[in-house]
């Protein structure tokens, strides 16, 4: 079992349920919980599946040299990157 918190923008409305049914919304769009490896997926196959024109953000505690990992789903100005074994975020401009 791990942390997991996951942030959504402009999702459904069945989405947002769906994610209540295993995590705690703490604030409008961000849900966390404790929940394993197999959930995650679970969860992460339902956002895939139902976010449609939204984006949504999932981060979880591992064993890695930030101590955390994360993957997104969606249109954003934050792109994920990995540089030197490190996950990064690049921020792009409105250019």
């Amino acid at each position: 079992m791990s942390m997991l918190v996951v942030v959504t923008e402009n999702v459904p409305p069945r989405l947002r349920g769906r994610l209540a049914v295993w995590l705690l919304e703490i604030r409008a769009g961000v849900y966390v919980g404790d929940v394993s490896i197999r959930i995650r997926e679970m969860i992460w196959e339902q956002i895939n599946a139902l976010a449609e024109d939204g984006n949504v953000a999932m981060a979880w505690a591992t064993n890695t040299e930030s101590g955390f990992d994360f993957q997104t789903y969606g249109t954003n100005r934050r792109i994920p990157i990995e540089e030197d074994g490190l996950r990064l975020v690049l921020f792009q401009s409105e250019e």
